[in-house]
């Protein structure tokens, strides 16, 4: 998880109830495991004193930072979306080295035609 990104800050009150998701996550980046994925990357703790909602705000390789409600939304539903997100820097990446633009545009024309291997529905 932690080789797609250059930054994680985690925000939270410690005696917030819905710090959960934050907690999961900051052990799982504190693993040796995913330290090891990418050693630079930055892990922060900030302890909040106000109602703020527990937030992890992490930053991409290529600079892009996103904030993520961690009271409503699961520790692995975050990890998930880092993951995700991190797959198509992969690819953008990919196509890139290889002298493709990006993103890939698909004509129109060919987006609607036929595939041997679909099952055409007639309506």
């Amino acid at each position: 998880m932690l080789r797609f990104l250059s930054k994680v800050r985690i925000e939270c009150n410690p005696l917030d109830p819905r710090k959960t998701a934050c907690m999961e996550l900051l052990a799982q980046c504190n693993a040796r495991k995913a330290k090891e994925t990418n050693p630079a990357c930055q892990v922060e703790l900030h302890r909040r004193t106000d109602d703020h909602p527990p937030q992890v705000v992490v930053t991409y390789i290529n600079g892009v930072e996103e904030a993520i409600d961690a009271a409503s939304t699961p520790a692995q539903t975050i990890r998930q979306r880092i993951l995700d997100r991190g797959q198509l820097l992969e690819t953008e990446q990919m196509f890139r080295d290889a002298g493709e633009p990006w993103p890939v545009v698909i004509p129109e024309d060919e987006l609607h035609q036929s595939f041997p291997g679909i099952k055409q529905i007639e309506q």
